[in-house]
C-alpha cells in the first residue's frame, strides 16, 4: 500500500503538561492543490467517472470560497473531465481567489441564490440539473458520498503501518471524512476512539448523515463521537482571540492550520486537554484535512493578514 501522507510528531508544552503523545497525519501536503480530504474523497469518484462511458462530466456544489470546488476543478482539469460548479452566491465573486482558479482550470460556474442552493439535496432539483446537464455525474457538496468513504478509509490503513494510537481527531464539515475513518477502522478490524469536531453550528444532524454514509459493515462501530460545541460561532466564523491562539499554536509547532476547519480542531483539542478529557499517556493523532487554499480568500478580503499566515500561490503548477 502506498503511503500518501507522512506522519510526524507534534510538540507543544501543553502536551508535556498533560502527558499525551501527539502525532499529526499531514494530508495537507498530499498535493499542492488537491490536498487533504479532498484528494481522498475525489479519488474514487473520478475513477468511477473515468470508467463509466455514459458519463459526460461532473457537477457539484459549493460556496464562493469552497475548498471542494477549488480541488474538484483542478482534479477534473488534470483528468480532462468537463465539470460544472453550482455556486451559492453572486456572480461578483467569480473572480475571487478560489473561483478564479476554478474558472482557469475549466470549470463552468453557475451562481444560485440561497433558497435555490438549499435544494441541493432535493431529488426534484437534482432531476432538473440532470436534465440541464445530461450525463453529468453529481457529486454532493463537500464530496461526501459512498465513493468518498473508500478513499478516506485508506487513512486508517496507512496509519496502521505508521504508528499505534488510541484516539484520532478530525474536523467535520459534511461528515464524509469521519464516516470514512469509521469505515477504515472497521475494515482494519480496529476500533480506535474517533472524535469529529463539527465546524458549523447546529451540527447535530450530521450524526445521522454520517450513519447514512457508513457501509453496513461499520454500523456496529461505537467508539466514535461528533462533538458539536466547538464551532466558535458557526461555519467560517471565529474571533480575534481564536485567530491569536491558532497563530501561536502554528508558531510553536511549526505546522500551519487555517481557522475554518483544521484550526477549529486544534482549538477544540486544546480546550479538551485543559478540561482533562484525555488520559495520561494517551496516544493521539490529529488529521490535517488541508483547506489551506481558503487562506487566499480570507487574506484577499482582509480577514487575515499576510504576516501570520502562509499566502497560497497565485501561480498554479498547471501553467
Amino acid at each position: 500500500m502506498v503511503i500518501l501522507s507522512k506522519l510526524q510528531a507534534l510538540h507543544h508544552p501543553l502536551f508535556k503538561k498533560h502527558n499525551v503523545h501527539v502525532e499529526i497525519k499531514r494530508d495537507d501536503i498530499i498535493h499542492p492543490i488537491i490536498s487533504g480530504n479532498k484528494w481522498r474523497k475525489l479519488k474514487h469518484n473520478l475513477q468511477h467517472v473515468k470508467q463509466t462511458q455514459c458519463i459526460n462530466g461532473v457537477l457539484s456544489f459549493g460556496g464562493c470560497y469552497s475548498n471542494h470546488i477549488h480541488a474538484l476543478a483542478f482534479a477534473c482539469f488534470e483528468q480532462k473531465i468537463p465539470c460544472v460548479g453550482i455556486i451559492r452566491g453572486e456572480v461578483k465573486y467569480a473572480n475571487n481567489f478560489s473561483l478564479s482558479w476554478a474558472k482557469h482550470w475549466g470549470m463552468k460556474l453557475y451562481f444560485v441564490d440561497r433558497n435555490t442552493y438549499r435544494r441541493r439535496h432535493d431529488s426534484s432539483y437534482l432531476t432538473e440539473l440532470q436534465q440541464k446537464f445530461p450525463g453529468y455525474f453529481i457529486v454532493p457538496e463537500g464530496g461526501s458520498n459512498k465513493l468518498a468513504i473508500a478513499g478516506v478509509s485508506e487513512i486508517i490503513t496507512e496509519l496502521a503501518q505508521q504508528t499505534e494510537f488510541d484516539t484520532l481527531l478530525t474536523p467535520v464539515g459534511s461528515g464524509g471524512t469521519l464516516a470514512g475513518l469509521i469505515a477504515g477502522d472497521e475494515l482494519n478490524n480496529i476500533r480506535h476512539k474517533l472524535l469529529g469536531i463539527a465546524v458549523l453550528k447546529n451540527a447535530e444532524y450530521l450524526k445521522s448523515e454520517i450513519e447514512r454514509l457508513l457501509p453496513t459493515t461499520a454500523n456496529s462501530h461505537n467508539r466514535w463521537q461528533l462533538l458539536t460545541e466547538f464551532h466558535r460561532g458557526g461555519y467560517a466564523k471565529f474571533s480575534l482571540s481564536d485567530i491569536k491562539r491558532i497563530v501561536e499554536f502554528n508558531k510553536v509547532t511549526a505546522v500551519d492550520f487555517e481557522p475554518v476547519y483544521s484550526g477549529k480542531m486544534i482549538l477544540a483539542f486544546i480546550d479538551l486537554l485543559e478540561q482533562g478529557y484525555f488520559e495520561a499517556g494517551e496516544r493521539i493523532v490529529l488529521l490535517h484535512t488541508g483547506g489551506m487554499q481558503g487562506l487566499g480568500g480570507m487574506i484577499e478580503r482582509g480577514i487575515l493578514n499576510t504576516e501570520d499566515w502562509p499566502v497560497p500561490k497565485r501561480v498554479a503548477s498547471s501553467e
